[in-house]
């Protein structure tokens, strides 16, 4: 067996299980362990795995931050199920805010309800909302991220803290047990404002977000009231929110019974 495909049965191995040791690669791969740790310093040097004694688990910390149209391009029927959902949850002339996530710009366009008052940090979707006579428009001012085409910094924070809203949808980088996470540091202060301004809070998932960890943490899944997801999260995570009231909404069974 070639080295490369070693390494990536290997790989297959920690994403099914987490962990390996030295002598679980060995097993495996029916290899000495000098060849197994010269592979798992290999998978190291690439950056795919961390050492620890005795063997290797997988990075926790994901450092993948695409840009606004290269998010709008993944996962996008799923996006496109969480919204339609989501924005069931609108009722008119409700106070939103509408954060700059592309699976929360799918509930702009599945929005029906009318008199809504909509603050949101989105170039895009204030762009989009603003077609609608029915609706309200606020964008913050402040600093535009051209990458992700959002207004942040600290004079956005400081409007946000004029607002009240009755319910706040935001995305996610990364959702993890220990709550939502963002490898922007900005965002993090700006999200925990949100957070303090709404009545309720509801942050849309897909499923490649569940289990991901980014370098920042933003707030507790205590902090949020409803999940809206694509898939059924596994039986640990259901305990955990049922435990902590926080409810899942699965989009593809809503839609299904639509």
């Amino acid at each position: 067996m070639f080295q490369e495909e070693r390494l990536a049965a290997i790989l297959e191995h920690l994403k099914r299980n987490k962990r390996i040791e030295v002598e679980e690669v060995c097993e495996l791969l029916s290899i000495s362990r000098d060849t197994a740790r010269r592979d798992i310093i290999k998978l190291e040097e690439q950056g795919s795995i961390i050492r620890t004694r005795g063997g290797a688990v997988l990075p926790t910390i994901s450092k993948e931050m695409p840009n606004y149209g290269q998010r709008l391009q993944k996962e996008t029927t799923s996006k496109q199920k969480i919204g339609q959902v989501a924005a069931t949850l609108l009722h008119d002339e409700d106070y939103l805010y509408m954060d700059s996530s592309t699976t929360v710009r799918f509930v702009g366009e599945h929005m029906k309800t009318k008199g809504n008052v909509i603050v949101t940090n989105s170039i895009d979707m204030a762009g989009m909302l603003a077609e609608r006579n029915e609706a309200r428009i606020q964008l913050l001012g402040g600093l535009l991220d051209n990458n992700q085409r959002m207004i942040y910094g600290s004079r956005a924070i400081e409007m946000l803290g004029d607002y009240h809203f009755d319910k706040a949808f935001i995305g996610t980088c990364g959702l993890s047990m220990n709550g939502l996470t963002t490898d922007f540091e900005e965002e993090t202060y700006f999200i925990r404002q949100v957070i303090r301004s709404a009545d309720q809070v509801i942050v849309l998932a897909d499923h490649s977000k569940f289990g991901k960890t980014m370098f920042h943490r933003v707030a507790g899944l205590e902090d949020i009231d409803f999940i809206v997801t694509d898939r059924e999260p596994d039986a640990e995570w259901q305990r955990y929110v049922n435990e902590i009231g926080v409810e899942i909404i699965i989009a593809d069974r809503e839609v299904h019974h639509d």
